[in-house]
């Protein structure tokens, strides 16, 4: 059973331990003497593209991969300076990012920049959350138990019901980033959940080819990609692992549930303890992807469908994972063609991409 232990900060930013196990000297007083932070973040819309752009001056100066000692995501210990978590010890722990993109802490605004008639500025209304995944700095997301994946899955799944009750949140993104060559700042095994109030790019796209297309795209796509077989990686009772046949990047892998689920709210007990298998599984074969590469960098974003109920029955969740690195210790860098036009040219294909994860799988 999980517990749930909601406190607050020393600056006012809420804390929440999620707890698979009992704990006897859970310690809710943070204890430092810490300013409050007055996030200014806004967003602006490119009148080119229509795409919104966010300003966050305050995070110029956030922390920057500190040394082990002052690693703000451990446990507090006796005699150590403390932390952005007070209690010694956790299970899985989300707060308050205390330097946000996004923030609600700011009063609302709609204007012309500068008159010109062309480009709305909004404050970048919405949350931004850190998850810990585990109190020892140590570990990847790979090495969690099953059991801890599963009760991070029960954390996305509640933080993405309180996300998307937030007035004018429009999409909620839980992601992680890992290795200092994606930018990483902290090296504790962490990740992130962003708020949005409009859509991003990339989901904006989907609901656009969603709608457009006649039937259940989804739905379409596992049926033909599972028939076809040769960029399958695995298939379980509730989820398919593939990549995907438009694959942008060297590694890249898609996890997509059989039936339509909009988001995490929506899977069942035996759905989340299915797709916690899974994503140990492929976890541990995206770090042995390539030959002495000990912990491959990537990026792992949940595209979960709109909040809009409008939009939501047309996207199913998905998992998309991917890094930049093209060979062992080698980087693709998005030069001209993808930075500028976003065309991508990718340096191999999807099917070399899913036979290796293949050969790698539960090695």
């Amino acid at each position: 059973m999980l517990k749930i232990t909601p406190s607050t900060l020393a600056d006012g930013r809420e804390i929440i331990y999620f707890d698979d196990t009992e704990y006897s000297d859970r310690i809710l007083v943070d204890s430092r003497d810490l300013p409050q932070v007055h996030p200014a973040s806004e967003m602006r819309r490119d009148p080119l593209t229509g795409e919104w752009v966010a300003f966050a001056a305050h995070r110029m100066n956030r922390t920057f991969m500190p040394p082990a000692n002052e690693n703000p995501l451990a446990p507090t210990q006796p005699g150590q300076l403390p932390t952005e978590i007070p209690s010694p010890s956790y299970d899985v722990v989300v707060f308050e990012n205390r330097f946000p993109s996004f923030s609600m802490a700011m009063e609302d605004y709609d204007n012309d920049l500068d008159g010109m008639g062309l480009v709305p500025q909004r404050p970048a209304k919405a949350r931004c959350e850190v998850v810990c995944f585990t109190s020892d700095p140590q570990l990847s997301f790979r090495d969690l138990p099953v059991s801890r994946i599963r009760t991070v899955i029960d954390v996305w799944a509640h933080r993405t019901a309180a996300l998307s009750q937030l007035p004018g949140v429009a999409q909620v993104f839980p992601f992680e980033n890992r290795g200092k060559e994606i930018g990483v700042t902290l090296q504790h095994p962490h990740g992130q959940i962003y708020s949005y109030p409009f859509l991003s790019p990339r989901m904006s796209n989907i609901v656009a080819s969603a709608q457009a297309y006649d039937g259940d795209l989804f739905q379409d796509i596992l049926d033909k990609e599972r028939a076809v077989g040769n960029r399958i990686i695995e298939v379980t009772e509730h989820f398919t692992a593939y990549v995907p046949a438009a694959a942008k990047w060297p590694v890249e892998a898609m996890v997509v549930p059989n039936a339509y689920a909009a988001d995490f709210t929506e899977l069942s007990e035996s759905q989340r303890d299915d797709l916690a298998g899974l994503l140990k599984r492929l976890y541990g074969a995206v770090d042995r992807f390539f030959e002495d590469v000990e912990k491959t960098p990537y990026i792992a974003g949940w595209n979960l469908a709109p909040v809009d109920p409008a939009l939501r029955g047309s996207v199913r969740m998905h998992l998309q994972l991917f890094s930049l690195m093209r060979s062992p210790n080698r980087m693709k860098f998005l030069a001209g063609s993808e930075s500028s036009q976003g065309v991508w040219i990718n340096d191999t294909t999807p099917e070399k991409i899913a036979a290796r994860f293949r050969e790698v799988w539960d090695a």
